[in-house]
């Protein structure tokens, strides 16, 4: 940090904002943070940066700033690892007398715990979340709300010496352990040099905010910050907060946010929590956004537990559910949620069970490998459909599915999949709507599909387009009742697959 007497002294900081984490698993984050801690849930909402990503946001109940830890839901993700540049731990204030009492809790619950121990005078526990994120309860004065974050730095001088600029002194030091403190909360600095750099994915927090009273502080902040010469985002409206991120010298993500106007500006206080926000800017694909983001049920609320079954997969269920079950498969690139929108579309009162592909291609998920455009990997193709069989078979046991009201809508890649389990396994799939397709299989097998019904849409100016004739008649030798049709349309999806789509399935109950 330039200490040059020409520059002015940041704003100081009134402690801790609030910390962000990663989950891959939103159903067991919240029955841990609520159910076990006791947090509430005082705001969900679609990502500020990704509106496809649901953004959770515990506290107090009035969603006092300093009492904030935050989740970036990343379902089904992939872990990440940490190490140097990030955080490590988040501890929340207790009572200190209740240090016991959660203790008890913990093994009842079967939380994972260590301790109490003893660090910097008082009483700590170690839980680990379900992500394996390090969670301590230090008994302490007052509420709960958040007293610490642990920084992994290779760098452990310039991140004191930064961090003092915004009002954060030197405390104790224990071990390789430097204590910052403030008036509310402390941030403790490891000496981590040798220690591998920090990976981001689920499982790592990925930031820390401080506090700031306002929008003048915050563009002070941001003035002193660029006259340093400090590299600091542009200002981001959040909504609830206004904020600039930077990283301090280790490579810490730091959030600067304003404690206004707050987590009761579009819920009233009492209420907040309960109401899935998306941000303004996404407001005209807000119904399609909270199709997509995954649904969660709160402690004490009725849910379906989630097997482990082979496959990434996600539940949609509907306020008026009929039944009937869509298992959706997407295209290349795409995820259990891509097809959701579509198929509410089209059958707006079905369970919707969108299926995530294990093959992976220049790191976006497939159904199997291809080794060329229309050339695909034939011993992949079996050993996924042999797989996808098997978890077929694990959802209509494990989630007590009825079979003959299950149907099926793949697109491209997903409907590729879709035809080759039908050659592969005929009594699999009954009923299916099959999106840009083409014969994944080679040679196509011979095999009776009597009594299934398939519907395919083709685009007329789809470059794949000229595959798709060798599937429907396929099919048709095949003994399916098929309805195929050429749209004039590309590889895309359009209107018209909707209304079709929607017509056809609902000609068949």
């Amino acid at each position: 940090m330039n200490t040059s007497p020409t520059l002015r002294a940041r704003p100081e900081a009134a402690g801790l904002h609030h910390v962000t984490a990663i989950t891959r698993r939103v159903q067991a984050n919240v029955d841990f943070y609520m159910g076990f801690l006791g947090l509430d849930l005082v705001k969900r909402t679609g990502g500020f940066e990704d509106a496809e990503q649901l953004h959770l946001i515990y506290g107090d109940a009035s969603g006092t700033p300093g009492t904030l830890v935050t989740f970036l839901v990343w379902e089904g993700g992939a872990p990440g690892r940490v190490g140097l540049g990030q955080l490590a731990e988040i501890a929340l204030n207790v009572p200190q007398d209740s240090i016991g009492d959660w203790l008890t809790r913990a093994l009842a619950a079967g939380v994972p715990v260590s301790g109490p121990e003893r660090a910097f005078g008082e009483t700590v526990l170690r839980l680990k979340d379900p992500d394996g994120i390090t969670v301590k309860l230090v008994g302490a004065d007052g509420p709960m709300r958040l007293h610490s974050v642990l920084m992994l730095s290779d760098q452990p001088e310039a991140s004191a010496d930064f961090l003092a600029g915004f009002g954060y002194r030197r405390g104790p030091r224990e071990g390789a352990v430097q204590r910052l403190v403030s008036a509310r909360d402390a941030i403790d600095i490891r000496a981590a040099a040798g220690f591998v750099p920090g990976i981001p994915g689920t499982g790592t927090i990925d930031h820390l905010a401080l506090r700031l009273p306002d929008l003048a502080a915050l563009a002070e902040a941001e003035a002193v910050l660029q006259a340093e010469g400090t590299l600091v985002s542009v200002r981001k409206n959040r909504k609830y907060f206004t904020s600039l991120y930077m990283r301090e010298p280790a490579g810490v993500l730091v959030e600067l946010a304003t404690d206004a106007p707050g987590m009761a500006v579009d819920e009233p206080e009492g209420q907040l929590g309960r109401t899935l926000f998306v941000p303004p800017r996404d407001e005209a694909r807000a119904a399609d956004l909270r199709l997509r983001l995954p649904q969660f049920s709160l402690p004490g609320e009725e849910r379906l537990p989630m097997r482990n079954l082979p496959f990434e997969h996600r539940f949609h269920h509907p306020e008026n559910p009929d039944g009937s079950v869509l298992v959706l498969l997407h295209g290349t690139g795409g995820n259990e949620a891509d097809l959701m929108p579509l198929a509410h579309r089209i059958a707006p009162r079905a369970t919707l069970l969108g299926v995530r592909g294990r093959s992976h291609e220049e790191g976006v998920a497939r159904w199997f490998r291809r080794l060329s455009m229309a050339e695909f990997d034939q011993d992949d193709i079996r050993a996924e459909a042999e797989a996808f069989a098997g978890f077929i078979e694990g959802a209509v046991s494990g989630y007590g599915l009825d079979p003959a009201r299950i149907s099926y809508l793949g697109y491209s890649n997903g409907a590729n999949f879709i035809g080759a389990l039908m050659g592969l396994y005929p009594t699999l799939v009954r009923r299916a709507i099959l999106l840009r397709a083409m014969p994944a299989l080679n040679p196509l097998p011979r095999t009776d599909l009597a009594g299934a019904q398939v519907l395919v849409l083709n685009g007329a100016q789809d470059p794949y387009g000229q595959f798709g004739p060798a599937l429907s008649d396929w099919l048709t030798q095949s003994g399916a009742a098929l309805d195929a049709r050429e749209l004039p349309v590309g590889h895309g999806l359009a209107a018209q697959d909707i209304e079709i789509a929607q017509d056809w399935l609902a000609s068949l109950t």
